[in-house]
C-alpha cells in the first residue's frame, strides 16, 4: 500500500487538514457534517434534519476552475461524503468571521437583528457568504433563491433578507480576496501529489479516481460498487437507513465530466456538471428544464446534484427525466471497450433499472435544440413548491402544422408508475388530430388508460390520475397562450 492511500488532503478555513482514514478510524462514509461536529472549533454547523433539506449545516466549498478561478458554492454538508472534498477549501462560520472580525454578511445579520435563538444562523450566514462572494447588488428573487434551502423557525425570513440586501455591495471582497492565489495554489499542490484517492478499511472501498478512464477500470474490477455523481441520493442510504456501503466510485472528483458545450444542434453536458450550473447556462434555450431546475431541491442541493446522478439513479419520480424525455435528450454511456448513445425515452427498463450494462458509465447528455415553433414545458405538483419531492411531473412536447393539426406529441409522466413514462394511448389519440379544448378532454381520458398509480405518503392514487389529467389541461391553455 502506498504512502498517499487512505488519506485525503484539504483545507478547512485556512489551514490544510490530513485525514489518514486507517489510522484515525474513520469510515469513508462519514459526512462532513459529522466530521466538523467532532473537531474541537467547528461547532458552528449545526444538525437539523440530516437530509439536506433544513440548511442548518450548510458549509461553503471553493475549489478552482479551468482559469484557476476560485468559485465559492453553499453545499449542506450532511449529504458530503468527507473523501469527496479532497483537494478543495471547506469554509465554516467560524472561518468566515469572529466576533472581534465579523465578516460584512455577519455583521448585516447583527444589525437587521436577523438571529434569534441563532440554531439556523450559521447556516444562513453560509448561504449569505456564497451569495455575497458570487453576486453584486442581487436581486430579490436570487436573494430567495441563495436561501430557500434554510429554514429558520423563530425570525421570520424578513431581516435576513435585508442582511443579504444589505452585505453583498462589495463584489465579493474580503478576507479570503487576498488569500485566493495562494489558496489555488494550494489546492493544486494537493491535487498533484495525490491526484485520486483510494481507501481502504476493514468494512467498506472509497475510490476517488481523477479522470474517467480510471473511473471506468474501477468499474471494471468493481461492478457491484455504488456510483456517487453527486450522492444526494446515496448519502441518505447512510445518514436516515444506516447502511454500510461496502464499494463505492466516487465520481466528483473528475474534472473531464464538469462542462457544457453548445454545438450547433445541440448542447452537450458532461454528466459530472452540477444541477446549479445546468440551470444558469439553459435559461434561454431550453427554458423547460430551468423551469423545473428551478424548483428542484436547494440551490446547495442543485449544487451538489449532477445530470449522472440523477438519471442514472432512475428514481421514477425524478424531476429532471420527464423534460429531458420531453426534449428527445440523448445518454452518452462509456466503458473501456467504447461509448454508445441511447435515447432518455428508452434508457429505463424498471424500477430503478436501466439499460446501462455494469461496466458502463454515464459521460454525458445531449440535448437537441428545438425548432422555436415547438412547445415543451415541464410541471411539477407537490406538497411545497420548494424543497419537496415529485407527486406527480410531467414533460410534455408538441409540434402543430399551421392548420392547428399535431404533428408531433410527447407526454411524459413521473409519479405515475415503477418508470418515468410515456401516455402512448392520448398521444396516439392526439396525432393527426386538431389541436383543441375538445379533443384534449378526450385524451385525458386516456392517461387514465395508461397508468395506474400507487397510493403512498405523498398523495392516493385517484388523486394522481386527476393530476395527470389536469397537468395535460394546463399544457393545452399554457400552449393557446405561449
Amino acid at each position: 500500500m502506498s504512502k498517499n492511500e487512505n488519506i485525503v488532503k484539504f483545507m478547512l478555513d485556512n489551514k490544510v487538514v490530513e485525514i489518514d482514514f486507517e489510522k484515525d478510524n474513520i469510515s469513508p462514509t462519514t459526512t462532513v457534517l459529522k466530521y466538523l461536529r467532532k473537531t474541537p472549533e467547528h461547532k458552528g454547523v449545526k444538525e437539523g434534519c440530516g437530509e439536506g433539506d433544513c440548511g442548518a449545516c450548510t458549509v461553503v466549498i471553493a475549489d478552482y476552475d479551468s482559469h484557476s478561478k476560485l468559485h465559492y458554492k453553499a453545499y449542506t454538508s450532511c449529504l458530503i461524503f468527507l473523501p469527496s472534498i479532497h483537494g478543495k477549501q471547506i469554509i465554516t462560520v467560524e472561518g468566515v468571521g469572529s466576533s472581534d472580525n465579523m465578516h460584512p454578511v455577519q455583521s448585516a445579520l447583527v444589525e437587521t437583528d436577523g438571529s434569534q435563538c441563532g440554531y439556523c444562523t450559521p447556516g444562513f450566514t453560509m448561504s449569505m457568504f456564497a451569495l455575497y462572494k458570487e453576486y453584486q447588488k442581487p436581486s430579490k428573487d436570487v436573494i430567495l433563491d441563495a436561501l430557500t434551502g434554510n429554514l429558520c423557525r423563530c425570525t421570520g425570513y424578513r431581516p435576513i433578507i435585508e442582511a443579504a440586501e444589505k452585505s453583498c455591495v462589495r463584489n465579493g471582497k474580503d478576507h479570503f480576496s487576498d488569500n485566493e492565489n495562494a489558496t489555488v495554489e494550494t489546492l493544486k499542490k494537493i491535487r498533484k501529489e495525490i491526484p485520486s484517492v483510494k481507501i481502504e478499511t476493514k468494512k467498506q472501498k472509497y475510490f476517488l479516481p481523477a479522470t474517467v478512464k480510471e473511473a471506468l477500470e474501477l468499474k471494471m474490477k468493481y461492478p457491484k460498487a455504488i456510483i456517487i455523481n453527486g450522492g444526494t441520493d446515496v448519502a441518505l442510504r447512510v445518514t436516515k437507513k444506516k447502511e454500510l456501503l461496502s464499494e463505492i466510485i466516487d465520481l466528483t472528483g473528475i474534472l473531464e465530466l464538469k462542462y457544457a458545450k453548445d454545438e450547433q444542434n445541440q448542447m452537450v453536458f458532461g454528466s459530472g456538471i452540477c444541477l446549479e450550473d445546468v440551470r444558469v447556462i439553459v435559461k434561454n434555450e431550453f427554458s423547460a428544464l430551468y423551469d423545473m431546475l428551478s424548483i428542484f431541491g436547494s440551490k446547495q442541493v442543485r449544487n451538489r446534484a449532477t445530470f449522472g446522478g440523477s438519471l442514472g439513479s432512475a428514481s421514477p419520480i425524478g424531476d429532471t427525466a420527464p423534460v429531458l424525455m420531453a426534449y428527445d435528450a440523448i445518454l452518452v454511456l462509456e466503458s473501456l471497450q467504447g461509448t454508445r448513445e441511447i435515447q432518455s425515452r428508452e434508457f429505463v427498463t424498471g424500477y430503478r433499472q436501466t439499460q446501462m450494462k455494469e461496466n458502463e458509465l454515464i459521460v454525458a447528455v445531449k440535448i437537441p435544440k428545438i425548432d422555436k415553433s415547438e412547445i415543451v414545458k415541464s410541471y411539477k405538483i407537490s406538497k411545497r413548491k420548494d424543497l419537496d419531492i415529485s407527486t406527480v411531473s410531467s414533460g410534455f412536447r408538441l409540434k402543430k402544422s399551421a392548420k392547428n393539426i399535431v404533428e408531433e406529441i410527447c407526454l411524459v409522466y413521473g409519479g405515475m408508475a415503477a418508470t418515468t413514462s410515456r401516455s402512448k394511448q392520448a398521444e396516439a389519440f392526439l396525432l393527426g388530430k386538431e389541436w383543441t379544448r375538445e379533443n384534449i378532454e378526450k385524451a385525458m381520458k386516456l392517461v387514465d388508460e395508461d397508468f395506474t398509480p400507487i397510493s403512498d405518503a405523498r398523495s392516493g392514487a385517484e388523486a394522481r390520475k386527476i393530476m395527470a389529467r389536469n397537468l395535460l389541461l394546463k399544457f393545452y391553455n399554457d400552449s393557446i397562450c405561449n
